[in-house]
């Protein structure tokens, strides 16, 4: 019975000094715009070997604890986007270290599916702030609105998907009046196409 206490308590005075070996690392991730990316696959890497990883939220953060204090590599990783790496990363005993809010990676642009466009009136004027549709159709002709924007001063837009084939609808909007485009695409590429809209003058000023 003494021994078994005796091995307890060693036992119980050993895990204090166990658990301050560990820490880990969180950080935010981003494009270079700022705005935040999800499901960012982050590596923790140490003698080249792959340890733990975690994805980030829809807020882009993410928290990759339970590691042992030590030197590392982190790898950040998404389709459509560059890869990114942060070289020898200090982990600390019993601290979770924040690596910051500006963790950036880039747009990998060969490997999305791009859909850029333009919007004009009748007489070939570009249009500012047209609100710019896109729904992907389904086989049975239904269409799913999966993102929107405004068309810039010069009435251009774009929209950026992961590769795939697909067939979207594009649709430009105007004080009620509208014009749409469907456009297939099959690979990773650029797509383009124009939408002209037919205004009256007080519309178009």
């Amino acid at each position: 019975m003494k021994l078994i206490k005796a091995i307890l308590i060693l036992g119980i005075l050993a895990f204090p000094s166990f658990a301050q070996e560990i820490g880990g690392v969180k950080g935010t991730v981003r494009t270079p715009r700022g705005a935040v990316i999800s499901q960012v696959t982050v590596t923790a890497r140490q003698n080249d070997k792959d340890i733990k990883s975690v994805v980030t939220n829809k807020n882009g953060d993410f928290v990759l604890d339970k590691l042992n204090a030590g030197k590392y590599n982190f790898v950040f990783s998404k389709d459509g986007f560059t890869s990114g790496t942060i070289n020898n990363v200090e982990v600390g005993k019993n601290k979770i270290r924040d690596l910051g809010d500006r963790l950036v990676l880039d747009v990998d642009e060969g490997d999305l599916v791009i859909v850029r466009g333009s919007v004009f009136n009748q007489d070939g004027r570009s249009i500012f702030g047209a609100k710019i549709e896109i729904a992907r159709i389904s086989a049975d002709g239904s269409a799913k609105k999966i993102d929107s924007k405004y068309s810039s001063q010069s009435g251009e837009f774009v929209f950026r998907f992961s590769k795939g084939a697909a067939t979207f609808r594009v649709t430009a909007t105007v004080n009620g009046k509208s014009a749409s485009k469907d456009v297939t695409v099959e690979e990773p590429a650029i797509y383009r196409l124009a939408l002209t809209l037919n205004l009256d003058k007080e519309e178009d000023k």
